[in-house]
């Protein structure tokens, strides 16, 4: 599964690339004899090729296309697109040249040509910058219209949840440094996490003296190591931040340099918190809104006794009714002098959100905020200086309602920030699984170690050799170099089985290491390893919109607006009823006169409506959602899938390698001459062992039963030989002409199949095998039976899926027989077999014009136009990488039973997203009106504007909480009972 994660990573390089990057864990193929040492220098010279490959038609011409090229030696990948043949070569042009690569393409068959590929090049990066200040939807439809319309940016996403912004952009035409100045003039602050290009980036604490001279001449001398693109000094904080290509240099290079230059005046280390991230960001918001929410009780809980509570307590009420100057009592002093700080220091942050959005035409939830402690504020001073200048003013000050509103919305704040820090714990946990420090190995010129040193994992450099004891994590991707050992990959590639691992085998990081010690030379560090692509993949998906959001995002424009327009007519209404006598006088509390009445109504009607609970309805579950798929091993990208297969009714299902294990075995030998088997298996296995086919490589794996004796058997030479594309191969080994393959290749061949061989195919046929017939010096002379085992558990997935109302179909390139077997086997009804890629993709279209919701579940690059056509395309991981790019949903297990997980998950989180829209629109539809008085009349109850801003804020936590418990999701009960792999999920 491992193999197949880096198609799944968000690219920055050539849109005319089949792979932009080498596919892990595929390792260099450096010459026989060259030493590993020399593989950085062979490293600066490695070239690309792209050839038209004429002739392919099915994934096993691209294998034996695939295959040849890797046996040159030089070549360190190499990737084969069947459908728009194309193949293309990563090689080392000292070893290998384009020339030898398209002869040996032609030796397999096809008509090669060499591409000019520079043509195809394009320069789109996608950069991620993390958004601070943003408060609800209309935040971040500003900030994402405002990268919109910057020249040359493609395409911009703004996650609220995340606070993030993925941008895909052409460097040519604009500079991340502008998009950071887009954010900064909507007015919010924008902080660069990557840039897309292709370079790595790290930070680093650097304690000592700073002046101008010291900088200078640390910035010459890291300029001048090889790879190092860009620094950044920020002197506050002692921070430098550097730009580098990992395959040149690395960060102890770094800090060796700062440590060594002028006086060695300078420590330098990891900056804390650097790769942290996101987390760090989260913690720090969290003390923030918990530091501001501690200091408003301070102020706001004195405000409330004197207010509240001292009034009825006859000794103190005395005092604090105390004349001081006119009407001026000393309550009334002290709830102004203490709910200052609240309104203007404490709650600065309102006033800062609200300008900076009404400055770009836009009025988000801090515009309410602000307006609605104003008028508290504001009236309750004219109240007050009112007093102190007439001797017959009595009015009520509403210096709570605005002191308690700022608290009660900062512990909102606060609660919903802690929760939303919950819902990217999937990520975390991901990144937790780096180890911190490993095992930095020296060694002399002859590979002996002489120094063993304990390092920060970040700290590893390419072409390192790390020790792993037992028990330890993998430090980084790389290959043995020494040892064995068995490591288990379940956190990363979902086999619960751990995995043997001896020299040559690649390792990936944050694997564990159970029981011997490992010597590896690390491959991929940082951005680049396994592990950061996937939790990147998940990034991604969490930050991709659901359609259903747009909902939000069209309310959220007119709602502001609206508010402020209720809260108005809601104020008008009952000033003017009030004046004109609409109401007994009754209805107004002896402490407060018609206007104040109203003006409470209008407050509350403001500071009640909360756009945010809109806002992170559907993002919150989707991360959650996502989070929970990644940790049951569906990997979901983004919400557009998610929601696409909530409504999934029917599913088409690949044969091979889906329903199908994807391994041939032969499963029957018929002879029909006299003839020794062994023999007979020599002469089979010498023509099929040149072959790439599936079925040519389960012909001489069960050949070698018959040499036990041999590891390795050497087979008998066989000349002339030649591929019949889609129909078998010919040889002529030992003198005589062997040819293996089906009728129609004997039929050309004008070889007589007799009778028995015929109902033997049939009887193969008919059990679900397929037949192959095998001709000596043009006679048929034996009959295999080969047969590609069902995974298990797929009867019972199939009829789950009954029991779900989807319905399931089956499209296979195999022959009638065999597919109408298979689907028999495991109860599908509807089966189309024969069927080439393209026509895949056509019953797929057929399906959704006749209102079907379509699923389609694959593993080969002949599935991927059908997966592209679906409405959810689902990858098997182990899979080909062609296949898992075009995939909506990869299954990283190769699992079955988790296209269950994955069309459950999303019914579940859909319906939490359904659930979460009710809440948030029922809140707003119910509480306005409430809050606007229309109970007042008939039950006397009235809504005080600081207990509307408290229900205002429980709403968004409780949408956020709503989608927390999704965290809870347990796969569907049927499922438990299944085994896979020989092993009872529990």
């Amino acid at each position: 599964m491992a193999t197949k994660f880096l198609a799944l990573c968000i690219r920055s390089e050539s849109r005319g690339d089949l792979s932009p990057r080498p596919h892990y864990p595929s390792m260099p193929k450096y010459p026989k004899g060259v030493a590993i040492e020399e593989t950085s220098l062979m490293a600066e010279v490695e070239s690309k090729a792209v050839f038209s490959v004429i002739g392919m038609t099915c994934s096993a011409c691209a294998g034996s296309v695939e295959k040849a090229i890797k046996r040159l030696p030089g070549i360190r990948e190499a990737v084969v697109d069947v459908l728009n043949n194309r193949t293309q070569v990563m090689f080392y042009p000292n070893y290998v040249d384009e020339e030898t690569i398209r002869e040996t393409i032609e030796d397999v068959g096809f008509q090669a040509t060499l591409i000019n590929d520079e043509g195809n090049e394009t320069s789109t990066l996608v950069c991620r910058i993390r958004i601070k200040g943003m408060t609800c939807t209309s935040c971040s439809t500003t900030v994402e219209s405002a990268l919109q319309a910057v020249h040359g940016v493609q395409k911009a996403q703004v996650a609220l949840a995340t606070e993030e912004a993925d941008v895909h952009y052409d460097p040519k035409i604009v500079r991340y440094n502008h998009l950071l100045t887009t954010i900064e003039d909507t007015g919010f602050e924008g902080i660069l996490l990557t840039t897309g290009e292709d370079m790595s980036r790290i930070e680093l604490k650097v304690d000592g003296v700073w002046t101008d001279h010291s900088m200078r001449i640390l910035e010459q001398s890291l300029q001048a190591l090889p790879g190092v693109q860009a620094i950044e000094f920020d002197s506050e904080i002692k921070k430098i931040s550097l730009s580098y290509k990992s395959d040149m240099t690395g960060p102890r290079n770094f800090i060796n340099v700062i440590e060594t230059t002028g006086s060695s005046r300078f420590k330098a280390n990891i900056f804390p918190g650097g790769g942290a991230g996101r987390d760090t960001h989260r913690k720090e918001e969290i003390k923030q809104y918990y530091r501001f929410f501690l200091w408003s009780l301070v102020f706001t809980i004195p405000v409330f006794l004197t207010s509240m509570v001292f009034m009825y307590i006859p000794g103190i009420k005395h005092g604090l009714e105390t004349k001081i100057v006119n009407m001026l009592e000393i309550g009334a002093l002290l709830r102004w002098i203490l709910s200052t700080p609240v309104q203007f220091i404490i709650g600065r942050r309102f006033y800062t959100g609200a300008y900076k959005s009404l400055r770009h035409g836009s009025a988000n939830m801090d515009v309410l905020i602000a307006l609605g402690t104003n008028a508290a504020y504001f009236y309750s001073v004219y109240s007050v200086l009112r007093a102190a200048t007439s001797p017959n003013f009595k009015g009520t000050d509403f210096f709570e309602t605005s002191a308690m509103l700022i608290s009660f919305i900062l512990l909102g704040k606060y609660l919903e920030v802690l929760a939303k820090g919950k819902t990217s714990d999937a990520i975390a946990k991901l990144m937790d699984l780096a180890p911190e420090t490993a095992t930095l190995l020296t060694l002399d010129g002859e590979g002996n170690v002489i120094n063993e040193e304990e390092i920060d994992s970040r700290l590893i450099q390419k072409n390192d050799v790390i020790k792993i004891i037992p028990g330890a994590k993998v430090a980084s991707d790389g290959y043995v170099t020494w040892g064995q050992s068995h490591v288990n990959e379940s956190m990363i590639t979902g086999e619960a089985r751990p995995v043997a691992k001896r020299k040559g085998d690649t390792v990936i990081g944050g694997t564990l290491n159970e029981n011997g010690v490992l010597h590896i030379r690390a491959t991929r560090v940082g951005s680049e390893s396994s592990l950061s692509q996937i939790v990147r993949l998940v990034e991604s998906a969490q930050m991709a919109k659901a359609p259903v959001q747009k909902f939000a995002d069209r309310i959220s424009k007119y709602f502001v607006p609206l508010v402020i327009m209720l809260s108005f007519l809601t104020w008008l209404s009952w000033f003017l009823a009030g004046k004109f006598h609409g109401y007994p006088e009754s209805w107004i509390p002896s402490s407060m006169d018609s206007f104040q009445l109203a003006l409470q109504f209008g407050i509350s009607v403001m500071v009640i409506a909360c756009p945010c609970a809109l806002g992170l309805a559907t993002p919150t579950a989707v991360m959650v959602g996502t989070g929970v798929g990644a940790s049951q091993g569906v990997l979901i990208k983004g919400g557009q899938a998610l929601e696409s297969a909530h409504k999934v009714n029917c599913i088409v299902f690949d044969k091979t390698g889906t329903l199908t294990i994807g391994k041939p075995v032969v499963v029957n030998t018929r002879l029909l001459k006299n003839m020794v088997l062994r023999e007979f298996y020599e002469l089979v296995a010498a023509a099929e062992v040149n072959s790439e086919h599936p079925l040519a490589k389960a012909i001489v794996e069960y050949a070698k039963k018959f040499r036990e004796d041999e590891e390795n058997p050497s087979w008998p030479e066989a000349r002339d030989f030649v591929s019949i594309t889609g129909h078998g191969v010919k040889a002529i080994v030992q003198n005589k002409e062997i040819i293996v393959g089906n009728k129609s290749l004997m039929v050309d061949h004008n070889i007589a199949i007799p009778v028995d061989a015929e109902e033997i195919l049939a009887e193969a046929e008919g059990l679900a095998q397929t037949g192959m017939l095998i001709s000596i010096d043009g006679e048929v002379t034996g009959v295999l039976a080969i047969s590609d085992p069902l995974k298990p558990g797929a009867q019972e997935v199939i009829s789950i899926l009954k029991a779900m109302k989807v319905r399931s179909i089956m499209v296979t390139g195999d022959n009638w027989g065999t597919a109408n077997s298979v689907a028999k086997e495991v109860g599908i009804e509807t089966v189309i077999a024969e069927a080439k890629p393209e026509q895949k993709a056509e019953k797929v279209k057929e399906l959704q014009a006749s209102g079907d919701t379509v699923a389609m579940v694959g593993d080969g690059i002949n599935d991927s136009p059908a997966l592209v056509a679906a409405d959810v395309g689902m990858a098997i991981g182990a899979g080909t990488d062609i296949a898992i790019e075009a995939a909506d949903i990869v299954l990283m297990k190769s699992n079955l039973e988790d296209v269950i997980t994955a069309i459950d998950l999303s019914r579940k989180t859909f319906s939490r997203i359904r659930l979460n829209y009710i809440w948030a629109l029922g809140y707003n539809v119910l509480g306005i009106p409430i809050a606007a008085g229309a109970l007042f009349p008939s039950t006397g109850y009235r809504l005080p504007p600081w207990i509307a801003g408290a229900a205002m804020a429980a709403s968004s936590v409780s949408v956020v909480c709503c989608s927390l418990l999704l965290k809870n999701y347990k796969r569907p009960k049927e499922l438990e009972s299944l085994e896979v792999r020989g092993i009872r999920i529990e």
